[in-house]
């Protein structure tokens, strides 16, 4: 019994483990994906604050709060929710200002965003 026992340990064991990975890379490639949309907006104000920053300036913002969260985002949804919806000082929302006006909260974009990459239809935004 115990030799049955693990040799379907060995046998599963990388397929789980792998399952992690290939896991935490799908969850990399949508923070990517998340942090590359706003960076393609070159039309739009960021206000992070109370201060206007270029979609450059966003998007490095982003990867400097993903990099500094560590561990704890694990997930696109962790990373909306712990880095890309609200400053981590103030609490603020963080906005986006559209070229016709319309101010929209990146939490709103994100989540329409990974809509769109979830059913394989990423747009440009």
């Amino acid at each position: 019994m115990r030799k049955n026992l693990l040799w379907l340990s060995v046998m599963f064991l990388p397929l789980i483990y792998g399952y992690g990975f290939s896991e935490d890379s799908i969850e990399a490639s949508k923070i990517q994906y998340l942090i590359g949309s706003i960076e393609a907006l070159q039309e739009v104000t960021f206000l992070r604050n109370g201060v206007e920053y270029q979609a450059t300036q966003a998007a490095e913002h982003l990867r400097l709060k993903l990099n500094m969260a560590g561990n704890r985002v694990k997930t696109a949804e962790d990373f909306i929710r712990l880095c890309g919806s609200k400053s981590s000082t103030t609490g603020e929302a963080y906005r986006m200002r559209f070229p016709d006006g319309t101010i929209l909260d990146t939490e709103v974009f994100f989540r329409k965003k990974m809509k769109e990459f979830m059913a394989g239809k990423p747009s440009q935004p």
